[in-house]
């Protein structure tokens, strides 16, 4: 039975995972004399540094049942991780060494593996063994969910990319829809413009259908084409020319066009002066282009000051199926917003199929990641 009602669904940074199934490794433990606490965590910094564990708290504070006799009437109990305990199960001579010194009674204890990104991830962990839990730092409107007005907008939207997927008689692309969802106007539409890839199918859902041109499914398939004995190829055609990186030349075409007089600032500078160093680049203030864009747009792309706005900062970009690393990466540099995808990619998706670009923490910028359901009547159209 098909699906009647559209649903758009968060792709999160991680594979989602039950609080109580994270992965867990072994350490060495120990219960140790507050006074020594200082001495030993500085030595064990320096011969047993844990840096990949940084969310894990090396003292615990563990309270106890009962206060024990000759515990100085504690009800706590401090215990110490040592080290991590190795496959061989051997400690380290110099960890051995501390532990000799200061006779201490090393045992093995279980710790969780990454840190939580989740208030619950992170209640079910510190059950185990205390850990910090940091909220990520970038906050993107709309992963808590879409009212109804959204919702129609994303799915007209989404619409519009699928219709899009059909080319004449040369079958099925990729689509991709830059939006700016401020006041819901396309920005810019692409298609793919790469060879038509060889014959190839995908099973989605059960279904298997043949998707032998779209580029982020088959980004390598273009070196097996005969160009030569083809003998028609387009001019505009080129192997790293997907539906997205198409949109964003788009985009960028645009504001050229918008804003001819702040063009120059964005353009590739040339060495110029005397010295035969490069011109120091302009800096850019993101607060104030993201208002210069949403005015301008709401103008009907005219700013009152020609200002351009930076990159695609604040859009959302609706794409049939989900992009491939290049395309991914190509979006965090233009400063996407949303992405939003219909189908998704088994063969080299970055956004959540095979890999999850959008939680890396390196970047220095974030996306959220949606996908759509469409009801069955729409989708089956792609």
């Amino acid at each position: 039975m098909g699906l009647k009602k559209g649903e758009i669904l968060h792709i999160p940074d991680k594979i989602p995972l039950k609080p109580d199934e994270q992965p867990t490794i072994d350490v060495f433990a120990s219960v140790i004399e507050p006074k020594l606490t200082n001495t030993l965590v500085k030595k064990l910094s320096k011969i047993a540094p844990m840096e990949n564990y940084r969310h894990i708290k090396r003292v615990w504070k563990k309270k106890k049942k009962s206060v024990e006799e000759g515990e100085g009437g504690r009800d706590f109990q401090l215990v110490l991780i040592l080290c991590l305990a190795g496959e061989n199960g051997l400690l380290p001579d110099d960890v051995a060494e501390l532990i000799n010194a200061h006779q201490l009674s090393p045992f093995i204890a279980k710790v969780h593996k990454y840190a939580a990104v989740t208030k619950e991830e992170w209640i079910e962990q510190c059950k185990l063994w205390p850990t910090s839990f940091h909220p990520p730092t970038y906050n993107i409107e709309g992963i808590t969910g879409f009212n109804e007005e959204d919702s129609e907008s994303v799915f007209h939207f989404m619409k519009m990319a699928l219709e899009m997927t059909e080319v004449g008689g040369e079958g099925v692309v990729n689509a991709a829809v830059i939006v700016d969802p401020s006041v819901k106007q396309v920005i810019a539409t692409a298609n793919d413009q790469t060879c038509q890839a060889i014959s190839a199918s995908i099973v989605d859902d059960g279904n298997e259908e043949s998707y032998s041109g779209v580029a982020c499914l088959y980004p390598w398939n273009w070196t097996e084409q005969n160009f030569v004995a083809a003998g028609n190829i387009d001019c505009s055609w080129h192997p790293l020319r997907h539906a997205a990186l198409v949109a964003i030349e788009q985009a960028s075409s645009r504001d050229k066009r918008l804003y001819p007089a702040g063009s120059e600032c964005f353009e590739d500078q040339s060495i110029d002066q005397e010295d035969g160093t490069m011109p120091k680049r302009q800096k850019v203030d993101l607060v104030k282009d993201e208002k210069v864009m949403k005015a301008a747009c709401s103008n009907g792309g005219a700013s009152e000051g020609g200002e351009r706005p930076y990159l695609c900062t604040g859009y959302d970009i609706f794409v049939a199926w989900e992009p491939c690393t290049m395309c991914a990466m190509a979006l965090v540099h233009q400063r996407i917003r949303r992405i939003f995808y219909a189908f998704p990619n088994p063969n080299c998706g970055a956004l959540g199929s095979v890999y999850r670009l959008q939680g890396e923490k390196s970047l220095n910028h974030h996306y959220a990641v949606f996908r759509v359901l469409l009801p069955e009547e729409v989708s089956s159209k792609a």
